[in-house]
C-alpha cells in the first residue's frame, strides 16, 4: 500500500470539516481505525474544498452507533452510519469484504441471476475495502492525524493523468451495480477528466442493464447528474455512450434526431450550471420541463393535426410523457405537476391574450415557463416574437411576476355525496 505524507499530497487543512475530525478522533480513541475516505480525499487532491465527508473505519455499524449519542444506523443494502455533528452529517462506514459465496454461512450478499447487488452487508479489512470501491480516484484514505494518504489502487497516477477508471473489471463491476456507469460519466463531466478506455469500452456493453434499476433511485441519480453545476457536459457524454436512452428514451432519439432540440436541451443545462455557479435557485422541475419538451411538443404538434386543440394537446401529451417517464424514473408530485403547467403555459404565453397578461404574469411558473419560451427560440422556433413581448410586460408590471398563490393539483370540483334520510 502506498503511503503519500503530508509534505507529497499538499492537501490543505482548512479544506477539512471539523466535524469529520472529530469523528477520526474519537474512532481512535477508542482503539478503532479511522480515515476520511473517496470523493473527499480526490477533491482535497485536487485543491477544492469538498462539499461532504465520509470515514472508513473497521467498527460494525452497531460499534459506531454506541461511540456516538447522534448517530443512527441507515440502508439495507449496506449499512451506514449517519454521525450528526451540528448542522453536518458524517457518514461513517465500516470496511467493505469481498463477497461471500450464497451457501456460506455467513453470507451477507446477495445478488441477482444477473449480477446485480441486493445486498451487501460484507465486512472487511482497509484493504479489501479499497479493492471494492468503485473508480480508483476514490479509493484513498487520508489520515487527518497525521496527514498522510493510503493509495494502494493508484488513485493519485489516475488524479495526475485525469483519468477515470473502474476498478477491477467494468464489465463485471458495471453487472453488479449498473448505476456505476452513471458514476463514471458524472465524474468524467464535472473533473473534466477522461475516461480510461476499458472503463468506456464496457459502458456501451453494459448499457441496458440499467434497466434493472428500481425508478426511484434512477431519479436520485438525475438530480446528482444534472443539478450539481455540470449538466451540460454531462448531458453530451450520456448522449455519446446511449445512457440518457435509460431515463427518457424518446426525449434521448429527438434530441440527437433534431438539432434545434438538441440546441434547446443543452442550452437549458448550460444556463442552470450557471446559476449554481452563480448560487442562485435551481429546480428538477424546469430541467426535466426542458428535456422532455421535444417529446411533448413533437406529440402535440400530431395531435393538433389530428384536430385537437393547442392547449388541449399540449396538456393531454404532458400526461403522456409524464406517465411514461415515471416508469424510468420515479419524479415525484411536487415536480411533475410543475414540470405540466411549464408546459401548459407555453400555448397561453404564445397566444399573447391583453386580458390575461396580468394573470399570466402572476402565475408562480411564469418565469419558467418563459424561461423554456426563450429556449424554443434560440432553438431557431418561429414564435411572433413572444419573447420579446413577454420581456416588455415584465418591465411594464415588475412587481406582478410570479404572486399568485399555488394551484392545487386536482382543480375540479369535489361532489358532494346526498344526505340520507333519517328513517321514522
Amino acid at each position: 500500500m502506498s503511503l503519500i505524507p503530508q509534505a507529497k499530497n499538499k492537501i490543505n487543512r482548512k479544506y477539512v470539516s471539523p466535524a469529520a475530525i472529530r469523528v477520526v478522533e474519537k474512532l481512535r480513541a477508542a482503539d478503532y481505525e479511522g480515515y476520511i475516505v473517496g470523493g473527499a480525499v480526490r477533491d482535497l487532491i485536487l485543491g477544492n474544498k469538498p462539499k461532504d465527508f465520509d470515514v472508513a473505519t473497521n467498527a460494525t455499524p452497531e460499534e459506531v452507533k454506541g461511540l456516538f449519542r447522534s448517530a443512527r444506523i441507515i440502508g439495507r443494502r449496506f449499512q451506514i452510519v449517519h454521525v450528526r455533528d451540528g448542522r453536518e452529517i458524517i457518514e461513517v462506514t465500516t470496511y467493505r469484504g469481498p463477497h461471500l459465496s450464497e451457501g456460506s454461512i455467513k453470507s451477507a450478499s446477495k445478488q441477482s441471476d444477473k449480477g446485480l447487488l441486493l445486498r451487501d452487508n460484507v465486512y472487511g479489512t482497509l484493504a479489501e475495502d479499497a479493492a471494492r470501491r468503485d473508480l480508483t480516484i476514490n479509493a484513498m484514505y487520508y489520515n487527518p492525524i497525521d496527514g498522510s494518504v493510503l493509495d494502494q489502487m493508484d488513485g493519485q497516477k489516475d488524479i495526475n493523468a485525469r483519468l477515470v477508471r473502474v476498478l477491477g473489471d467494468p464489465q463485471t463491476r458495471y453487472r453488479e451495480d449498473p448505476v456505476r456507469m452513471l458514476r463514471v460519466v458524472r465524474f468524467a463531466a464535472k473533473l473534466q477528466f477522461d475516461i480510461e478506455s476499458e472503463t468506456e469500452a464496457a459502458i456501451r456493453v453494459c448499457g441496458p442493464l440499467l434497466a434493472e434499476i428500481p425508478p426511484a433511485r434512477l431519479f436520485d441519480e438525475f438530480l446528482k447528474l444534472f443539478m450539481a453545476g455540470h449538466g451540460r457536459p454531462t448531458l453530451l457524454l450520456l448522449l455519446r455512450y446511449q445512457l440518457l436512452d435509460s431515463l427518457c428514451p424518446d426525449a434521448a432519439f429527438l434530441i440527437e434526431k433534431e438539432p434545434r432540440f438538441k440546441t434547446l436541451v443543452t442550452q437549458a443545462m448550460g444556463n442552470t450550471d450557471q446559476r449554481v455557479k452563480d448560487g442562485r435557485h435551481v429546480t428538477p422541475a424546469f430541467l426535466l420541463a426542458a428535456l422532455l419538451w421535444p417529446v411533448v411538443q413533437t406529440r402535440a404538434d400530431n395531435l393538433v393535426r389530428a384536430g385537437e386543440a393547442a392547449a388541449q394537446a399540449i396538456h393531454s401529451a404532458g400526461q403522456q410523457v409524464i406517465a411514461e417517464t415515471c416508469q424510468k424514473m420515479a419524479i415525484p408530485k411536487r415536480f411533475s405537476f410543475p414540470v405540466r403547467e411549464i408546459w401548459e403555459l407555453q400555448t397561453r404565453l404564445e397566444r399573447r391574450q391583453p386580458k390575461r397578461v396580468k394573470d399570466l404574469l402572476a402565475d408562480r411558473r411564469f418565469r419558467a415557463a418563459y424561461d423554456l419560451l426563450l429556449l424554443r427560440e434560440e432553438s431557431s422556433e418561429t414564435l411572433n416574437n413572444a419573447g420579446e413581448f413577454w420581456e416588455q410586460q415584465q418591465l411594464e408590471y415588475p412587481d406582478l411576476v410570479g404572486t399568485a398563490p399555488p394551484r392545487t393539483e386536482d382543480k375540479s370540483p369535489r361532489r358532494r355525496r346526498p344526505r340520507r334520510k333519517r328513517e321514522g
